[in-house]
């Protein structure tokens, strides 16, 4: 089993930045990769991005490239995201989850996932 808490979310302004944090505890972080999704009212679930156990490899939805970079620290059992030039249409939940299947846009790959942090962007 994995637990997953994300923090750092909030109510920001339009080209504001904000970092989420995702700590993990239980099973051995390092042995999985790890998915940033998002979900806004009425819409469903996306994918924002993903990052290998190892740190070394990333990919990232279209509408957050070049805005949001992931990072890990296996050390710590935190993965990051770092969202910059923030938008109003990335107001959503946004989840972290963890995956043995590499860091897929499919949410059915993940096994574990935390309870979500609210980010909210005002116009």
């Amino acid at each position: 089993q994995v637990q997953l808490v994300e923090s750092g979310g909030g109510l920001v302004q339009t080209g504001e930045s904000l970092r989420l944090s995702c700590v993990a505890s239980g099973r051995t972080f390092s042995s999985y990769d790890m998915g940033w999704f998002r979900q806004a009212p009425g819409k469903k679930r996306e994918f924002v991005g993903g990052i290998t156990w190892s740190g070394h490899g990333t990919q990232y939805a279209d509408s957050v490239k070049g805005r949001f970079t992931i990072s890990r620290d296996n050390a710590k059992s935190v993965a990051y995201l770092q969202m910059n030039n923030l938008r109003p249409e990335d107001t959503a939940l946004y989840y972290c989850a963890a995956s043995d299947a590499g860091p897929t846009e499919i949410a059915s790959m993940y096994d574990y996932w935390g309870q979500g942090t609210q980010v909210t962007v005002s116009s």
